[in-house]
């Protein structure tokens, strides 16, 4: 397929160089590129996961501490500060 493409008129310099002394084509030269680029795009391993730290230390809540109250697991935290 043939198309068109808008590239650094040192980039592409350089590329044609390349080619020549590998004896090979400019088209070849690109075509090598994109597939090493693709390839190494879906080989890269996904980096967005984290993993949340997790205490697992030994205890629980103070004695008479309703865990399901706002204003009591507040007034805890403030009795320690």
């Amino acid at each position: 397929m043939k198309t068109t493409l808008d590239i650094n008129d040192t980039l592409l310099a350089t590329a044609k160089s390349l080619a020549a002394k590998q004896q090979t084509t400019l088209t070849r030269l690109i075509e090598e590129g994109l597939h090493l680029r693709l390839r190494s795009s879906r080989a890269a391993p996904k980096t967005n996961k984290r993993k949340i730290p997790v205490f697992k230390g030994r205890g629980g809540l103070v004695a008479g501490l309703n865990p399901l109250s706002n204003k009591a697991m507040l007034d805890a935290a403030d009795d320690d500060a």
